[in-house]
């Protein structure tokens, strides 16, 4: 049976640890790991929603798991069946996916922001049966959504009444809770990531991938964590990790409702964390007085500048460092916490246990040492595939290995360092946005005769979306176009998927084969932002801000 940190770690190397891990004991399944932490931590809090003020003991999530179990099972869903769940950050949202993993179901995780057209396609997509929605988004069951499910497949939470979801789980009956045998290897969720397809792709990850991830991430620095931050959205990868990661730990889960740059430092301080991903945009709010008054252990950073890391930990009195991961492999790389002199070097680390990485040429062969590829990755415990695209997944899976699509090189200490990206995405504050879906959005509205997208360094959301536009004749390339374009992409993508900046151009640049040459769009100007029409700001940016 796992033991939270085994005594051995903190004095092994970062090799030996690795060892230790892979040869350790995983549990069956997720409910299984959860009821081994209950029986070793029942009265120990498990999570704290701290912007609402609730918190459950292990003994009490175990119990409401099976409630959750029991009225699935009552609502028709079995081993097997797919439920979409779109909920915030509240406990119904976690207890919806530990529920569903103790009956052998499959969670589709969907993104509180996506539109009607979004959701059906997510659903559609999965052969989810099911959904489980808070009432607070129930507006977006309209438009593309109608007719997609009968009401009696709609789970409403949140809400008052007999009917409401919250109602229905409270009703239900623990012992009433079905137990089939789940193998590791089973489906638990369908998690959708953008690509270069286009339309999201659904990663068909199983029990084995979760736990695979938790113990990697619990146990890989040899340290307690007491006290694990999570404040992105529960329909992301990260809470469903740092969850697991903290049962293994027997720890505690401090969620907040959303992330906030500006809150941050003052979360650290008040919640006396031990563990956190730390985004750089925090680094951006005026110091305060409690910035180093935190007890964190680590801090998980991505893609910070490396000029900027040394000034991070300074400032904040803690350990930063850096890792790498893929809603594909789970966790791929991390900075142990020994390696000092890494500070500023800009390096992602060394594989994470369980992980193989390679970096290869166009042609799939191993480049040397230094020199510049794409990365590979392999081993236990990854994505099974696309659901329904076996193209996708036969392109993207080949003997094993995992084609990321990213640019990276390795040193002769096996230290990665990420160099670029072949894939045509945009990531704004950790989103992963596919231009072709957005650019597929934007071709269809009236105005628009073609459209390219590409990505704006920005200090604060790492990237923003800058959309280059060739109008109908008969259009005016003015800020009324603009705002008549955001309304349209408002309706049929999420927020951060619609374009910031806009520039109007009368013939787009084409390859010979006529596709869009992006790289003659890139190549026309050093700042981005010039030039656009700015619709936050709502002006023409003729200067740098």
């Amino acid at each position: 049976m796992p033991t939270p940190v085994p005594l051995t770690l903190p004095s092994q190397t970062p090799e030996e640890r690795r060892h230790t891990i892979e040869t350790a004991a995983m549990p069956t399944s997720i409910g299984d790991l959860l009821d081994q932490a209950a029986a070793d931590s029942a009265d120990q809090l498990l999570w704290t929603f701290f912007d609402e003020g609730t918190s459950l003991t292990y003994a009490q999530v175990r119990r409401q798991s099976r409630q959750v179990g029991a009225a699935l099972a009552g609502w028709g869903v079995g081993q097997g069946d797919r439920v979409a769940v779109m909920l915030p950050n509240v406990p119904q949202m976690p207890l919806a996916w530990l529920g569903l993993a103790r009956i052998g179901a499959v969670m589709v995780p969907v993104n509180a922001r996506y539109s009607p057209r979004e959701l059906r396609y997510a659903i559609e997509n999965s052969g989810a049966t099911r959904l489980i929605i808070h009432s607070s988004f129930a507006d977006v069951l309209g438009g593309e959504m109608a007719g997609v499910l009968t009401p009696d497949a709609i789970a409403i939470a949140g809400a008052d009444g007999p009917e409401s979801w919250d109602a229905k789980v409270a009703a239900a009956d623990a012992t009433a809770c079905p137990h089939p045998d789940i193998d590791r290897d089973d489906l638990m969720n369908i998690q959708y990531t953008s690509g270069t397809t286009g339309l999201p792709k659904g990663c068909m990850l199983s029990h084995r991938y979760w736990l695979t991830s938790g113990m990697s991430n619990a146990w890989r620095d040899g340290q307690r964590f007491k006290r694990i931050l999570a404040v992105t959205p529960f329909s992301y990868m990260d809470p469903q990790w740092l969850l697991l990661m903290t049962m293994y730990q027997r720890g505690t889960l401090m969620v907040g409702a959303r992330q906030s740059a500006s809150r941050f430092s003052q979360w650290l301080s008040q919640h006396r964390i031990h563990f956190c991903l730390f985004p750089e945009a925090a680094t951006k709010q005026p110091p305060a007085a409690h910035d180093a008054d935190n007890p964190v252990v680590r801090a998980n950073i991505y893609g910070v500048r490396a000029s900027a890391h040394a000034a991070l930990e300074a400032r904040y009195g803690l350990v930063a460092r850096e890792a790498f991961g893929m809603t594909e492999i789970g966790s791929g790389m991390y900075m142990p916490m020994e390696a000092t002199d890494m500070v500023g070097s800009g390096s992602c680390g060394i594989a994470a246990p369980f992980r193989t990485t390679m970096i290869v040429d166009d042609q799939g062969q191993a480049v040397a040492t230094g020199e510049v590829g794409e990365l590979l990755v392999k081993g236990s415990g990854m994505f099974q595939g696309y659901i329904g695209r076996p193209d996708a997944t036969a392109e993207a899976l080949q003997d094993g290995w995992f084609r990321t699509g990213d640019l990276f090189r390795k040193d002769a200490q096996g230290y990665h360092y990420i160099v670029g990206r072949k894939k045509d995405m945009i990531r704004r504050s950790g989103e992963n946005i596919a231009c072709r879906e957005v650019e597929g959005v934007l071709r269809d509205f009236e105005a628009i005769e073609e459209v390219a997208l590409i990505p704006v360094p920005d200090d604060l959301r790492g990237e923003e979306v800058k959309a280059f536009v060739q109008l109908q004749d008969g259009f005016q390339p003015d800020a009324e176009t603009v705002a008549r374009i955001t309304a349209y992409a408002s309706r049929r993508l999420a927020s951060f998927k619609v374009p910031r900046y806009f520039e109007f151009i009368t013939d787009m640049p084409r390859t010979t084969s006529f596709k869009v040459a992006k790289n003659e769009l890139q190549k026309a100007r050093t700042d981005h932002r010039l030039g656009s029409f700015d619709r936050v700001d709502q002006i023409w940016r003729k200067d740098v801000p």
